[in-house]
């Protein structure tokens, strides 16, 4: 997709104010660390109690802090009175991922009126390092809602 124009031009402001409004993402340590039209890049910590019993970030958490960065992305580009929600994903997981950091990002493939596709992927990388390794990749299906009382 290139280029996506958002619908909403005060999109990032409400976007902030949603991710803010998700606990869990606060319970990971995530942040988000890039937001434009049709991306998102969440950033978090690879943390002991975030892991499985191999000491890997655990699949689950891997997989919500991606579901947020395609759920955002497409919120990018949504009118001003939607919401989001995920509706499907699929996720394959290629690596453990072992930290320090991961970087989720999501990237609207397809922008629909009531439907959008997203395909995220989760990168684990060292600070100051440009050396990444790819972890995971989703693709989401995300709904834009409209009139039920929900907000971001």
């Amino acid at each position: 997709m290139a280029h996506p124009v958002p619908a909403d031009p005060g999109y990032l402001q409400r976007l902030r104010a949603s991710f803010a409004g998700q606990r869990v993402m606060h319970t990971l340590g995530a942040t988000l660390d890039t937001v434009e039209p049709g991306f998102v890049a969440i950033t978090m910590h690879h943390r002991d109690e975030l892991t499985q019993q191999h000491g890997f970030l655990h699949a689950g958490i891997v997989s919500t802090a991606l579901d947020s960065a395609c759920g955002y992305a497409a919120f990018t580009l949504m009118p001003a009175d939607a919401a989001v929600l995920t509706v499907e994903f699929k996720v394959n997981l290629l690596a453990p991922a072992r930290g320090p950091w991961l970087r989720c990002e999501g990237r609207v493939t397809k922008a629909g009126r009531t439907i959008s596709v997203v395909d995220g992927r989760a990168l684990q990388h060292a600070p100051g390092s440009d050396e990444t390794t790819l972890v995971a990749t989703m693709t989401a299906t995300v709904m834009t809602v409209r009139g039920r009382g929900l907000q971001g």
